[in-house]
This record gives C-alpha cells, structure tokens and sequence, in this order.
C-alpha cells in the first residue's frame, strides 16, 4: 500500500475515535467516559499495526518530562515577556482550584486528545511517511493530516448520531464557534512544534507532553476563568493571543536547536576516525 494511504489511515483513525467520543459526550453526562473511549479506539486500531519502537513509545519517562519542560519553559518566557509588558494581567490564585483543575485536565487532555492524537499521527502517520520520504517532507504530509482530522471526527458525528437519533452539529472543517482560519494557523503551528517534538527526541512521549502541556496552558490561562480552572489571565486586546503560538515556535525551534546539538558531536567524532575505524 501507497506510504500517504497508509498515513492517511492515521489522519482517520484519529477522526474516527475522536468523533466516536463527540456521540458518546451527548448521549452521556460523564466526561470522563469519551475520552475513555477516545483514547480506546485510537489504540485499537492504530497499536497492532505498529511495533512499540515504530511508534516512538520508547523512553517514556524521559520523553515526557522533555515535552513538559522545553514547552512550559517556553510559555513561561513568552509569557512573561507579555506580563512584564504589561500586555496580560493575573487573577487570583486559587491553590485547590488550581490543582482539582490539572488532575482532572490531565486526565481527560492525556486520554481525549494528548494519546490518541500522538499515537495516530505523529506515531502512524509519521513513521509511514518517514519510510519512505525526508523528514521535511513528512512533517508537511503529518500536519496536512493533522488538519484533516476535525473535519473526518464531525463526519463521523453527524453518521453516528444520526443512526443513533441523537442531535448533530452540521458538518464543519473547524470546531463550532472557532474562527476557521485563525483555528487552522494555530493547529499547523502546533502539529509542526509536535513533530519537531517526535523528531527531536525519537520518543512520542515528547509529543504527549508538549500536547498536555500546550493544552493545560492555555485552559489555565487565556481560558481560566471559563473554565473554572482557580487562576486566569486578561489580555489588553486579542492580539495579545499571538503569545500563543509565539511560545509554540520558540518550542520548535529549542526542539531543532536540541537536536542539532545532538547530532554534530557524532558527526564529528565520525568525520575524525579513521578510515579503517569507521
């Protein structure tokens, strides 16, 4: 099978389970249990095609941490530099608030969208594109994907629901009341910083954690106060939001800078040997 159809299997696997889990939230009032079943689908149809290594599930610990600190660090430091500006204010920290709200965004960020995401795209469809095409290449084709899944989870929705009598959106390309074009800026920024992650590291896990971590940012953040999350930022106007994927480039670009860095003293120590050493 062609290396972009099996890609693409990734982009649908990922559409299928999340647009699963969008008929299950209306059916149901538990938010836990769609992305129980997102996160399920996902790995069923995505993990016995794969070996654990093709995945990149290797090194999860370090990969996690990896993901967490080089995007957090980066949204602190954009962040900042807004704060120090006088661009975004703070509201009130609630300490219980504030840690209710990162368990239960952990846990339903890592089992909805983080996992089953990763595994389906920067996993699958990457490693296909990568087998046979440069790594330019595959990131373009994995974002591309990227991009196509909300528009496959709202097809999904709308046969589901409408088998299962249950109220539809109509069919979108983008989430409902998301500016499209601002959405998908945003979600290519962010599926480039994510295979920048897988790249950089060889482990998906830095692709889980730059993916939690660039959620639970914003929801505590930007969204706070919508969601209840016990701490809240105001921004001076909306183009203050430009931090966002401000914090994600700069998050890239450490992942690149990082992975150069790795790879010349190997090179060097290569070009150095011997002929008869090499």
């Amino acid at each position: 099978m062609n290396v972009w159809w099996r890609a693409a299997y990734g982009a649908a696997a990922m559409g299928i389970a999340l647009g699963s889990s969008i008929t299950v939230s209306a059916a149901v009032d538990n938010k836990y249990l769609p992305a129980v079943v997102c996160a399920l689908i996902a790995i069923l149809l995505i993990r016995p095609f794969r070996r654990r290594k093709e995945l990149g599930l290797v090194a999860p610990l370090r990969g996690l941490l990896t993901g967490v600190l080089v995007t957090g660090g980066c949204a602190a430091v954009v962040f900042g530099a807004g704060t120090a500006a006088g661009w975004i204010s703070w509201g009130r920290f609630d300490v219980r608030a504030v840690l209710l709200f990162l368990l239960t965004n952990t846990i339903i960020a890592v089992l909805l969208e983080a996992l089953p995401e990763e595994l389906s795209l920067r996993g699958h469809a990457w490693t296909a594109l990568r087998s046979r095409h440069g790594g330019f290449v595959a990131a373009l084709g994995t974002t591309g994907l990227f991009l196509l899944v909300p528009g496959i989870a709202s097809a999904v929705q709308l046969i589901l629901g409408g088998i299962l009598d249950l109220d539809s959106q109509e069919l979108s390309l983008a989430p409902p009341g998301e500016d499209p074009v601002a959405y998908f800026v945003l979600l290519t920024i962010f599926g480039f910083t994510l295979v920048a992650a897988r790249a950089a590291t060889g482990s998906l896990w830095a692709s889980v954690g730059t993916h939690l971590t660039f959620l639970t940012v914003n929801r505590l953040s930007v969204q706070g106060a919508d969601r209840d999350a016990g701490w809240s930022a105001s921004v001076v106007n909306q183009d203050v939001l430009l931090l966002i994927p401000a914090y994600l480039i700069l998050a890239a670009l450490v992942y690149w800078a990082g992975q150069s860095l790795m790879s010349r003293p190997a090179l060097s120590l290569a070009s150095s040997l011997p002929q008869r050493e090499r």
